[in-house]
Parts: C-alpha cells; structure tokens; sequence
C-alpha cells in the first residue's frame, strides 16, 4: 500500500457514460462521509461495441487519471470494463480495484438457491459470457440465463422510465424468464429464481421490474441490483484496509470527457440528486 493511501483521500469511479452514476448514488448512500471523484468517459461511449483490447487501453487511461488525483481506491462502474480488464488494472495500479459484476453474482448465487440467475444486460455483457463465469465461481450448481435488454439503455438516457412503452419493452425482456403464456390471469412457470441488473442504467428501472415479475410469474421475484452490491463491496474493502473516511463530507467531483453541459443535464437522474458542476477532462494515452 502507498503512503498516499490514506482514509481521507477520495474514492474514484468511472464508467463510460452516465450509467456509472448509479453505483456512485449507492455507494454515496451506504458512505456519505466518502468523497469521489466519477469519471464518465462520454467521447468513447459505448465501451459495450469495442475489442477487449481496446476497452483495456480505455480504462487504463480513466484510471491513471483518477490515480493521478490521488484516489484511495478505484471502483469500475462499468460491466464490459469489470468483465476484461479488472486484473489487469490491479497489475497496473497500485490501488485497490473493485467492479460490478462479481458483487452482483455473489448476491445473484445466494438469491436464486437452486434456480438459475436470469441476468439483464447490454448485448456485449450478455456475449461476453461475464456473469456466467462470475456466478459459476460462486456456486457450480447455478446456471445463467442471459437477456440482452439494449433498448432500456436508451429509455433510461431518455428519461422515459414510467408508463406504457419501457413497461411493454420491460415485459418483453423478462419474458424470457418464463415459461409459456397461459392467457391472461394465469401466472407464467418462473425459469429463474432471481433477476440480476446486469448493466448499470437499469436500477432506473427497478420498481418497474419487480412488478413485472411479480405480474408475469404470480409472486415476487428477488432482483439483485450490481450498484447496490458494489457498494457493499466497497464499504467491506474499506473497512478491511482502514480507509473509511472518518469525517463528514461526502464531495462529488464530476469529470467528463466531452459535452459537459449535456451530461450534467441527464446525469441527475442516474444520480439522484442535481449536479451543479461538470468538468471535462483530456485523457493522456495510455502508451
């Protein structure tokens, strides 16, 4: 551990775009003494569409810049990221690194029992076999059945996360969970035992989608939200190193590299609350 590690130090987020202010909203709800500083690399959007490779290269970039503002810890709020390149930011870097999905599979293997996990994400995630593996490492006997959910990434930048059109493409998605139709008021055989918020745009939609379940399959389904067990993550790891912040401040420090004024315009909604400022940053190469 560096000397400059220390509990006072802020922590520090990036993602693509906006989604990773989900995970931020968490973590500021289970850490308010934290400070952070969130990266939303917003000129390389979507990360979902490019090569393994060059999602490294990206993130290694959006970590060096969070590094070199003296972060204490690095959380990737972004699954294709947490998905290929998380060891080999911890080789890079000399900081802690966490991401979104193994918090995610760890909670889905234990929600789910011995059902499968059904996982909702963006088509590159659901490809990318991440949640698999991750679910796999936890519990062998868990298997995973994978939906690709790309228009609700949209509905969320969108703001159209209430009424008739996200909840008809929501019912659509999570048909895949079910069995057969049987009319209407005739639940629907549940394949899943637990529904996993594989990207992070869709804790937008959480009430939505456990009343969809609930309304398909005649009982309440458990959805695990990755932001939600990524923060709990962050707090544990924390904790074990003694970095927890003692003081009061809770400071959020938003840095993007392009189109500021637009992003701080959207943002809010992911993060809950208004973002009064946004900075845009350039990006050094990362060799």
């Amino acid at each position: 551990m560096t000397d400059r590690l220390r509990p006072e130090a802020p922590l520090g987020v990036f993602d693509s775009g906006l989604g990773g202010l989900t995970v931020v909203r968490a973590i500021r709800e289970a850490l308010p003494n934290e400070d952070i500083v969130y990266l939303g690399d917003n000129a390389r959007v979507p990360y979902g569409t490019r090569s393994p490779d060059t999602v490294m290269k990206y993130a290694l970039t959006c970590s060096r810049e969070l590094a070199d503002r003296g972060v204490k810890a690095i959380v990737v709020a972004c699954n294709t990221v947490s998905s290929v390149a998380l060891e080999m930011l911890r080789a890079e870097l000399d900081l802690p690194v966490s991401g979104v999905i193994v918090p995610g599979a760890r909670a889905a293997a234990i929600a789910s029992g011995e059902a499968p996990v059904g996982v909702m994400g963006t088509a590159g995630t659901i490809a990318s076999g991440a949640y698999t593996r991750a679910v796999a490492a936890q519990s062998s006997r868990s298997e995973v059945i994978g939906q690709p959910a790309p228009l609700l990434v949209a509905l969320a930048e969108e703001g159209w996360t209430t009424g008739d059109v996200p909840r008809l493409v929501v019912r659509r998605y999570l048909s895949a969970f079910f069995g057969p139709d049987r009319g209407v008021a005739f639940p629907r055989d549940a394949k899943v035992g637990c529904v996993v918020l594989g990207c992070t745009h869709f804790p937008l939609f959480r009430e939505l989608i456990e009343q969809e379940l609930l309304d398909l399959g005649g009982r309440g389904i458990p959805v695990v939200d990755s932001a939600v067990q990524t923060a709990i993550d962050v707090e544990a790891f924390l904790e074990a190193r003694r970095l927890k912040n003692p003081h009061p401040s809770g400071k959020l420090d938003v840095l993007v590299t392009d189109m500021p004024k637009s992003f701080a315009e959207v943002a809010s909604r992911f993060l809950g609350d208004a973002i009064t400022s946004v900075h845009q940053v350039d990006l050094k190469s990362s060799g």
